[in-house]
């Protein structure tokens, strides 16, 4: 096959097929979003990269699933049952995720940050946290085992039609909920006096703190909000993929470039990087190399750089503490 045939199909494939790849496209960048809020919040507040943040989604996702199968054991959920069971594995994975997300603050970060260490030592510490994170959940839970709640969640497998192409009703609730707790996070970092403490500590952290701004409290709530995203954005991904040991690497790598791409420290930016690399990732999937979805990631990693050499601060690059 030519070049410009091989291309040519690619298009071809979109025009038959828009409104999934559309689709897809939203449903993995909600999901993106929602992790990549928790890199920008924690970079903005402390200019670190937390590193373990992809393995606080992957204990959130494990946490939800546990929950439902738990509660179903080998029934199905029906009707409204399942209604019910997806915002218990929201709250499950989102609290899941909180208790890991401030363990990792309390014995990775906040330590060193008593003792005035490098920014170095951060990387370290949160690297290893992040290996550790992976290690226990492999001991624990198995390594290659995959918990699937869709297995007796049907809702991860109903099909409707938009526009004459099915879509399943999972991606539909991704989007939605992706949407609506990425709104809630926006308001509450921009409207509140939780978030008034955050970007005051984000923009100039000393001043803060003799302006009365508690900065231990505000930068532990910094990573409860990451956290309770992180969970949930864990347990919609499982009822998609399932969960395993590793889960968090892939989708972290994804979540950090999308945070990057928007603007990192920037939580619109990141939401924003998200949807941007959901949907570049799905429209170019017609466009792989040979059929390989791995090259997928090549052009999406392109994309990123390039938009980094032209704009190296990223799509709207404006810090967390200077917004409005």
């Amino acid at each position: 096959m030519g070049f410009a045939h091989f291309w040519l199909s690619g298009f071809d494939q979109i025009r038959i097929s828009f409104w999934a790849y559309l689709f897809v496209g939203l449903q993995n960048g909600a999901l993106y979003a929602m992790i990549a809020v928790g890199y920008t919040l924690v970079y903005g507040v402390l200019g670190l990269i937390n590193f373990a943040h992809g393995d606080v989604f992957m204990w959130g996702g494990f946490g939800a699933a546990f929950l439902t199968r738990g509660i179903l054991g080998p029934s199905v959920a029906t009707g409204w049952a399942t209604v019910g069971l997806v915002f218990a594995g929201l709250i499950m994975g989102g609290l899941v995720s909180i208790l890991v997300a401030v363990g990792v603050e309390r014995v990775a970060y906040r330590p060193l940050r008593r003792r005035h260490a490098p920014k170095l030592a951060f990387l370290i510490s949160a690297i290893g946290a992040s290996y550790f994170l992976e290690t226990l959940a492999g001991k624990e839970f198995g390594y290659g085992t995959n918990l699937f709640p869709a297995q007796v969640f049907p809702v991860g497998q109903t099909m409707f039609t938009v526009f004459n192409t099915p879509v399943r009703t999972l991606t539909i609730i991704t989007v939605v909920a992706g949407a609506a707790t990425l709104v809630v996070a926006d308001r509450l970092v921009r409207a509140t006096k939780l978030g008034r403490g955050i970007r005051a500590v984000a923009q100039d952290s000393e001043t803060s703190s003799l302006m009365g701004v508690n900065i231990e409290k505000t930068i532990t709530l910094t990573f409860i909000v990451g956290g309770a995203l992180a969970g949930a954005a864990g347990f919609m991904y499982s009822l998609q993929s399932g969960i395993e040991w590793n889960s968090g690497v892939e989708l972290g790598i994804y979540a950090f470039t999308a945070a990057v791409l928007g603007g990192i420290g920037n939580l619109r930016g990141a939401a924003l990087g998200g949807m941007v690399i959901g949907l570049f990732g799905s429209f170019a999937v017609p466009f792989a190399f040979e059929g390989n979805t791995q090259w997928v990631e090549i052009y999406t990693f392109l994309i990123l750089i390039g938009v980094l050499i032209f704009r190296p601060t990223g799509i709207l690059g404006e810090k967390l503490g200077r917004t409005a």
